[in-house]
């Protein structure tokens, strides 16, 4: 990957904005000399050195502004000439929550539903190429598909078209009112964010054959809440038939704090919202300003908008539906970090004890604590914080993510190729600002995964870290092509199988195959939540 430019970086509160060009290789680039024609009219991208093609700022669905907001999207308006598609768009409207997200977008707007293709077929080239369409995480509250870490160049390198999108967030895309169901067709509110990653799928469908890509072969994958969204893409009854294989990193739609609600109470929370915002009617919330909605949204105690079971995008919750077999039935690779959250969310304030321990597992689990007690070594202040840490992370993602492949592997008709990635990041040069870490945190995956290492230069990256980033996008790039991860000169990654615990491939230095670290815990956590026994 071509090292981007870092001049000129500009930190805006929990932000890091990037120029907006599209980095040091298109910087270096070429205008591409041959137009493309997508939905809507004539787009006019990059060349980069490396022989990429690269186009940002596509549109996918008109501007959700004015009458527009919370609404399904709706088609693009027409073009004349050729449209240059050399800078990212605006990011859409978001508070800043995440201080690792690091932007190439335009600014910040409500007109922001575009996307972004990194393609390594000549000009001219028609649909032979697999697609990765790749959504990123932040909760469903940040985010931009303009982040160096899911830069597409390297990916596309191995021979596959890329793909990023950007997707309403926060109020401005899970608001759910009664009066917006009833305005609906579909007698449905909220999920506008999903219904916008539904819209971008479509577009690739009908457009990526012009970038070379082949439209029957697209992957969707993601992380966090972005893995969650892959998750409901397979579930929902508008997507699942346009997708060829999912990747999910960390996060499902089982089990999360990210919903689904019923349509009823995601209702009630905007109705809160509603009321938070002076407003009395949706015309006046409608009215009002996007920064002054964006202001409300993040006040103390900041309101909350869940994934509903809509009846539209979700007529069921994915885990039912899953549950059914009615998802996408095609190969699946997923997986979580060995870190997802750390012993203090579990403890709180406690010290790492054996005492503490115990305690806070009563808590939390009641008469069955003993169970889980029995599970984890804790006997020493190290192996508390290890086991607190299991415990924790399963509560954050590991667990809805495990119970999405196991409910693959009982109803799905295709591999499900699951991983633990046990890799840490090196030392940072700035170490007071980005501690180490025994194991590998939530979203450290995401660079290796990308090939993207080069573009954060936050840690001191070593011989190791790129050696182990070249065979995760070997991986990823196979299961884009083939839906199997093995490839030439990669060590065997087995098939998850439904009896016993499952093998997976823990991603770390050396890779092995092995049996799911922790899937004791997990399935205590399926028994205590009363979904079926994984068989």
């Amino acid at each position: 990957m071509t090292l981007h430019r870092w001049v000129g970086i500009l930190a805006v509160g929990g932000f890091t904005t990037f120029p907006v060009a599209l980095g040091a290789q298109a910087a270096a680039g070429a205008p591409s000399a041959g137009a493309v024609r997508v939905t809507g009219g004539l787009v006019r991208g990059v060349d980069a050195p490396s022989g990429i093609r690269i186009f940002a700022g596509i549109p996918y669905a008109a501007p959700p502004v004015g009458p527009l907001r919370w609404k399904e999207p709706q088609p693009v308006a027409p073009w004349k000439g050729a449209r240059n598609a050399t800078r990212f768009s605006p990011r859409c409207m978001q508070l800043p929550v995440f201080n690792d997200m690091v932007f190439r977008s335009n600014g910040m707007s409500e007109d922001c539903l575009y996307l972004n293709v990194w393609t390594p077929a000549p000009s001219g080239a028609t649909g032979r190429l697999p697609v990765l369409v790749y959504v990123y995480g932040g909760a469903f509250v940040g985010g931009d598909g303009s982040e160096l870490r899911y830069d597409g160049e390297s990916m596309a390198r191995h021979g596959i078209v890329v793909v990023t999108m950007n997707y309403r967030l926060g109020a401005f895309g899970f608001l759910a009112l009664a009066a917006l169901t009833r305005e609906s067709p579909h007698h449905a509110s909220g999920n506008y964010g999903l219904l916008d990653q539904a819209a971008a799928l479509r577009w690739v469908r009908r457009n990526i054959a012009s970038f070379g890509g082949d439209p029957r072969r697209i992957t969707v994958g993601g992380e966090s809440a972005g893995s969650i969204s892959v998750c409901a893409l397979m579930a929902s009854p508008l997507t699942r038939r346009l997708i060829a294989g999912a990747i999910g990193e960390s996060g499902a739609m089982m089990h999360s704090r990210f919903g689904p609600v019923t349509l009823d109470s995601a209702e009630h929370l905007g109705q809160a919202f509603l009321d938070s915002a002076a407003a009395r009617t949706l015309a006046e919330l409608r009215a009002l300003p996007a920064e002054s909605l964006l202001r409300v949204s993040g006040r103390p105690g900041g309101r909350r908008f869940p994934v509903s079971v809509d009846g539209y995008f979700l007529p069921a919750t994915p885990t039912d539906i899953f549950a059914a077999g009615k998802q996408a039935h095609v190969p699946v690779l997923v997986g979580w970090n060995s870190e997802e959250s750390g012993w203090p969310d579990l403890l709180g304030n406690r010290q790492p004890t054996s005492e503490s321990y115990a305690a806070a597992l009563r808590e939390r689990f009641g008469e069955r604590a003993g169970e889980i007690l029995r599970l984890l070594p804790d006997s020493s202040p190290a192996q508390v914080m290890d086991a607190a840490g299991v415990i924790a992370g399963a509560e954050f993602t590991a667990y809805g993510t495990w119970m999405w492949a196991r409910l693959q592997q009982r109803t799905g008709r295709a591999a499900v190729y699951l991983y633990f990635y046990a890799h840490p990041r090196p030392a940072a040069e700035d170490p007071v600002q980005n501690p180490s870490h025994a194991g590998a945190v939530h979203s450290a995956e995401i660079e290796y995964a990308l090939g993207n290492l080069a573009t954060n230069q936050v840690y001191e990256w070593t011989p190791d870290d790129y050696a182990l980033s070249d065979t995760m996008q070997a991986y990823f790039a196979d299961f884009v092509k083939t839906g199997n991860p093995n490839g030439a000169g990669l060590p065997h990654w087995p098939a998850a199988t439904v009896g016993g615990s499952p093998e997976v491939m823990i991603l770390s230095v050396p890779l092995r195959a092995a049996p799911l670290p922790h899937d004791a815990v997990y399935r205590f956590f399926d028994r205590f939540y009363g979904n079926r026994p994984a068989h």
